[in-house]
């Protein structure tokens, strides 16, 4: 068996990241990810909607700019940022949470968007887990205080999500 080089992985590698970038391209195609995908005016955070549109919607992309794509699905035209979208259709899945599934077989991060049930806390309390409770209400209360401009002013100042 003859034994693969480091250029051939080398090899792959470029491939695979040409293959993503493809998905990025004007002329391309995108699915949205989330359960309501809002299409803005403009290539900016913050711009007008100028459409929106539900899971799984294939998209066809006009223009990139940046993490921006330009992108169209019959008269509903606008910009996303290229997080809320995938270059591969998304599973139909039933009982969507803004783009989760709602069953905890299908993902692990559904635990998190659901309060803790008695069971739980049962459980909790037998493996000396008992501040499980309290600690989730202490992150709901000091999410909860945070206001929109304060988390707006931390994305553009450590160039997160739409502002990279």
């Amino acid at each position: 068996m003859k034994t693969p080089t480091p250029w051939s992985g080398l090899m792959l590698a470029g491939l695979l990241t040409t293959s993503a970038v493809a998905a990025f391209e004007a002329g391309g195609f995108v699915y949205t990810k989330r359960q309501e995908t809002v299409l803005l005016a403009a290539p900016q955070p913050l711009a007008e909607a100028a459409a929106t549109l539900p899971y799984g919607r294939k998209l066809t992309i006009a223009e990139v700019s940046g993490a921006w794509l330009r992108v169209s699905e019959g008269a509903a035209a606008g910009w996303v940022f290229r997080g809320n979208v995938t270059a591969t259709k998304p599973a139909e899945v039933k009982g969507l949470l803004d783009g989760v599934p709602q069953l905890a077989s299908q993902t692990t991060a559904t635990a998190a968007a659901r309060p803790l049930a008695p069971a739980a806390a049962t459980y909790a309390t037998g493996n000396n887990l008992e501040s499980a409770q309290a600690d989730l209400e202490w992150l709901l209360a000091a999410c909860a205080e945070l206001t929109l401009d304060e988390v707006e002013t931390y994305l553009q100042a450590n160039r997160k999500g739409a502002y990279q």
